[in-house]
């Protein structure tokens, strides 16, 4: 059976948490609860209040609370402005505080993929701060396409660019963690890529206009001369994906999108064949937690 360093659910039955670490002790276990977009021009305190109350009623259950090791705010907040993203630092701060003083552990961030601008990271300490006080995680999401490749190295859309073994899309972590976090002293800042995958509606990028998850690129790849295979071709890009993860040692995990998905995401769904290679390749290649 394969053991996964992560394992993200909004399925928020404790018995998943049970059942995951029964199989798989070193799984890191995080939960994240539905909610709306949140607006990045209201006072972050109240707004952090609310979320941990809500939070709470599902972490400080019994089952949950030994099983699940950590809980998401808002997902993909769009923090583009100074303003913007102090305001989140002051809400993740504030929602980290409150989860962590009841014994809770939050996963901080979880922005979207390319987000948010670099310059802007320096704005977020007190979210960093917090994590650290309250021995949380950050989170980002990475997708790119048509291939999780694009972007990285020498795949720009630029003619002649060349990233090196950084990225824009994936791997775009790295230049955060160089240029950003070490040089505020927050290096070692354990990383959770809480999403990650093939996703179309990241732009601009070759490839069909259309396209959404990894199902919907089978023709584009096929016909750019990769093999006729097209679970395989994408577990080829995963075990890339999965090769870089492991020289960083501050990335704890990484969590593909989805699994069991509702209709919405059909096409991003590795169920079935793909799951199958995961696994078995998993089974193969523990996650260096799990060695």
């Amino acid at each position: 059976m394969g053991k996964p360093a992560l394992l993200k659910t909004l399925d928020l039955d404790p018995n998943l948490g049970r059942f995951t670490k029964t199989h798989s002790p070193t799984t890191i276990v995080i939960g994240r609860i539905m909610a709306e977009q949140v607006d990045l021009t209201a006072d972050p305190i109240p707004l952090a209040r609310q979320m941990a109350e809500q939070l709470l009623q599902h972490a400080l259950e019994p089952t949950r609370f030994e099983f699940y090791d950590a809980w998401e705010g808002y997902n993909e907040p769009v923090a583009d402005t100074v303003d913007k993203m102090k305001r989140l630092a002051d809400l993740e701060a504030e929602r980290t505080r409150l989860l962590g003083e009841q014994g809770v552990r939050s996963v901080v961030g979880n922005f979207g993929a390319g987000h948010p601008p670099l310059e802007l990271w320096e704005h977020f300490k007190p979210a960093l701060e917090a994590v650290r006080q309250y021995k949380g995680f950050l989170g980002l999401h990475e997708y790119s396409a048509p291939i999780m490749q694009w972007g990285f190295g020498k795949l720009q859309s630029t003619p002649g660019s060349d990233e090196g073994d950084e990225g824009w899309l994936t791997l775009r972590y790295r230049k955060v963690y160089r240029y950003h976090l070490k040089p505020m002293g927050y290096g070692d800042l354990p990383l959770l890529i809480t999403e990650c995958g093939v996703d179309g509606t990241v732009r601009p990028r070759p490839g069909p206009p259309e396209a959404k998850g990894w199902r919907d690129f089978e023709l584009y790849w096929h016909s750019n001369g990769l093999r006729d295979d097209m679970p395989g071709v994408y577990m080829d890009q995963l075990i890339w994906y999965d090769s870089e993860l492991q020289k960083d040692d501050y990335v704890k995990g990484a969590a593909v999108f989805v699994a069991g998905g509702s209709e919405e995401w059909e096409s991003y769904d590795i169920l079935g064949r793909t799951i199958e290679l995961l696994t078995q390749y998993l089974s193969v290649h523990p996650p260096k937690s799990a060695q």
